[in-house]
């Protein structure tokens, strides 16, 4: 993904909200694992937006996004469970949007993937 534009608005709800009080990476890792277990509605359905060497999905393939991967698994990306092919896995969230969202669960992904954009890691 190529670097967005930093966003203030953004950029202070992420650090309020996501990883406020976050000591290190692994504490930023848990604190974006609850926010967006927090804010994000499951399930919902989500469209591919960019193909990934460890995910099965294709760009433009839609999916059914059922809940948060357990979050032992979300130490270095947030990933999220999906049903595909008569199955349930763990793909990361990065690759995917939400197709007609909340705005709770639009805000919190677009959260996630401005994170991923800016080039920021845990």
């Amino acid at each position: 993904m190529k670097k967005s534009k930093k966003d203030p608005v953004r950029e202070d709800r992420i650090h309020f909200d996501a990883i406020a009080d976050a000591n290190g990476p692994e504490e930023q890792a848990m604190g974006w694992y609850y926010y967006l277990d927090d804010k994000i509605r499951f399930p919902f359905q989500a469209r591919c937006i960019a193909p990934q060497i460890v995910s099965p999905l294709r760009k433009g393939g839609t999916v059914e996004v059922t809940g948060m991967a357990p979050e032992d698994a979300c130490s270095a990306e947030m990933l999220v469970l999906i049903r595909w092919s008569g199955r349930t896995m763990a793909v990361p969230l990065s690759q995917l949007v939400a197709v007609d969202p909340d705005e709770s669960t639009g805000e919190a992904i677009g959260d996630w993937h401005y994170w991923v954009e800016q080039g920021y890691t845990f």
